[in-house]
């Protein structure tokens, strides 16, 4: 066979080679988005399944009789979305995991209208039932995603493994036929390498400087879509445990504005009843009184707006003392229910700081609750601030008496994902500190053992101002 003839058919190899890595890179990731796109379903279904449970508390904790025709409500737009979405979901997870979830859905449904029907919220037997279809439902539609996140890492790992082993094969029979277009391919193999690499350890960055008609680019054009699909699903998720944070602090908050109202009310019913033997002073000093717990209800639903609205990070000079004084005000109902008692140590003079005050609270404000969880029975908590001179840094510690971390847990606590409160936690509550605090050119540890509680610290770099 002539040499010519040897590179024809190399080349021909080659291009078949080319052309069946792209096939089968395509073929995965198309199986990959229509996961992602059951994902993207599954998490605004769990968003909403999580808001039912929450109805069920005020129904049968507050006694909130709009409770559970909410529940009604989400429950239809639920199905509908099953319904409308259901090829897709089927494609998936499969037809009978699809059966399965229309089937808790129903089965919930019911238990939630025969509440309605023969019930009230003090019968334990509905209590019971409807509580446990909702417990079904939720950790059936949670254990899908988390199945199908594992299979989706799978594919990304497998696909790697097989288009690097075919890409070396190209470049063994292409180094006879072309030295460039051999080191070309390997060039954006390596890329598409390290970017699942980066996609696997978190952090979704798209391939740029690379323009190839080929199947390489489309491969990279199709991998960059998924980072991005990617990116904006792991935003969803953060925000998601931002707001399932807000409904645990909702109840505090709600017990914080009932007091000064109560206050005002007491006020307005003595002001009506002594009116006609009171002196103008005595008049103004009653609405003095009112009018500091109205400022005191508009402070409450101040810090409660302020932590809860979705902000680019915004830094500017901040007091942490005055920042570490909201975030307990936040959970203080929280803290006051689990018999925590609170002790602060905040030196009088810290410099001022360079952040975010919004999320270092949402920072403090999670470790905050997570504290409050690891003591049922009560217990101390202890916060304090100080001024590393040596470093130029603000150190905040928050320790607590609770249960304690195992030791092989430590490692992972800032991982994304990683929990050890099981189907109760999301994982991403310290994942996203980490991300803030790191953002802010900070640091965040911990020290725990089993027992003996736990301490996180956090280091932030000073500003230039003396308080």
């Amino acid at each position: 066979m002539k040499i010519e003839q040897k590179i024809v058919m190399s080349n021909i190899v080659n291009v078949g080679l080319m052309m069946l890595i792209g096939f089968f890179a395509v073929q995965s990731l198309n199986v990959v988005l229509t996961k992602l796109r059951f994902v993207e379903i599954a998490d605004d279904l769990n968003a909403s399944f999580l808001e039912m449970r929450l109805s069920e508390k005020n129904y049968f904790l507050y006694n909130n009789p709009s409770a559970l025709p909410e529940i009604q409500d989400k429950l239809k737009t639920a199905k509908s979305t099953v319904e409308s979405a259901s090829k897709d979901i089927s494609r998936a997870v499969g037809n009978d995991n699809l059966l399965k979830l229309k089937t808790y859905i129903d089965n919930y449904y019911r238990a939630v209208n025969e509440s309605i029907v023969t019930c009230d919220n003090k019968n334990r037997r509905c209590e019971t039932k409807l509580r446990t279809e909702g417990k079904k439902l939720r950790e059936f539609s949670e254990s899908m995603v988390h199945l199908e996140r594992i299979r989706v890492g799978n594919i990304i790992s497998s696909t790697k493994q097989i288009m690097l082993f075919s890409v070396i094969g190209i470049i063994l029979s292409a180094i006879a036929v072309s030295h460039i277009v051999s080191q070309k391919i390997l060039k954006s193999l390596r890329k598409i390498e390290a970017l699942a690499n980066t996609i696997a350890s978190g952090n979704f960055e798209k391939i740029d400087g690379v323009e190839s008609n080929d199947e390489l680019g489309s491969v990279i054009k199709a991998v960059n879509s998924m980072s991005e699909e990617l990116k904006i699903h792991e935003e969803e998720l953060l925000q998601s445990k931002k707001l399932a944070s807000m409904g645990i602090l909702t109840a505090g908050v709600a017990h914080e504005i009932t007091n000064p109202l109560n206050n005002i009310s007491m006020i307005a019913q003595t002001y009506a009843e002594v009116y006609d033997s009171m002196g103008r002073q005595d008049r103004i000093e009653f609405m003095k009184k009112v009018e500091s717990e109205a400022d005191r209800i508009k402070k409450i639903v101040k810090n409660l707006l302020d932590f809860s609205k979705p902000k680019m990070a915004v830094f500017g000079d901040a007091d942490i003392k005055d920042v570490i004084r909201n975030s307990l005000n936040l959970v203080q109902n929280m803290l006051d229910i689990n018999k925590i008692e609170v002790r602060t140590n905040l030196k009088n003079k810290l410099p001022h700081v360079m952040i975010d005050k919004n999320q270092i609270q949402q920072v403090l404000v999670n470790l905050l609750v997570n504290a409050s969880q690891a003591m049922p029975d009560g217990g101390w908590l202890n916060i304090g601030a100080k001024h590393n001179k040596k470093k130029d840094t603000i150190e905040i510690c928050v320790t607590d008496t609770g249960l304690g971390i195992s030791p092989e847990f430590l490692p992972h606590v800032f991982d994304p994902f990683f929990s050890t409160k099981g189907v109760a936690g999301t994982g991403l509550g310290l994942s996203v500190s980490y991300g803030i605090i790191k953002n802010h050119g900070g640091n965040i540890k911990v020290d725990s053992g089993l027992g003996t509680g736990t301490t996180f610290s956090i280091e932030l770099p000073t500003g230039k101002m003396v308080t």
